[in-house]
């Protein structure tokens, strides 16, 4: 299996996992090593009260997204856990979708940073506008088996 195929097959379990990824429909449109590609349709229980995308919304897309850029970059085993993030909000994001297109831009033994871009625009994938950006720091850590019921 290539490198692009496993960052791919992580990204997209860890987003059809239960919990609130995958509640609010994100949508996995690529992920390589060090690089992730998230979208999340517009929906009317995930807007503030002016129509536009919840900032906290945005925040999470952004969080989960650098979390995968970071995680992916990892060795096998190895999963960044969020310890900062900083979102500043630029327009307001009332297009159709959003998209946060994340790259990790340090992958240490111990701390990972990622940068995301979040573009707001039509659901045919036209034309996008920058609406914020975030930077996130991960502690990294031993991946930990999974509960059992």
């Amino acid at each position: 299996m290539s490198d692009d195929t496993r960052a791919r097959a992580l990204v997209e379990a860890v987003t059809r996992r239960p919990g609130y990824t995958s509640s609010i429909g994100t949508v996995v449109l690529d992920a390589r090593p060090g690089s992730v590609e998230l979208a999340l349709p517009r929906r009317p229980d995930l807007l503030q009260f002016s129509g536009a995308m919840h900032g906290g919304v945005i925040a999470g897309l952004a969080d989960h997204a650098a979390g995968g850029a970071v995680t992916t970059a990892l060795p096998e085993g190895r999963i960044g856990l969020t310890i900062d993030l900083g979102v500043t909000y630029l327009s307001a994001a009332d297009g159709d979708r959003m998209v946060a297109r994340a790259r990790a831009v340090h992958i240490g033994t111990t701390i990972a940073v990622a940068h995301v871009d979040l573009y707001t625009g039509a659901d045919d994938g036209g034309s996008e506008r920058l609406c914020a950006t975030a930077r996130a720091t991960f502690r990294v850590v031993d991946l930990s088996p999974e509960p059992t019921p």
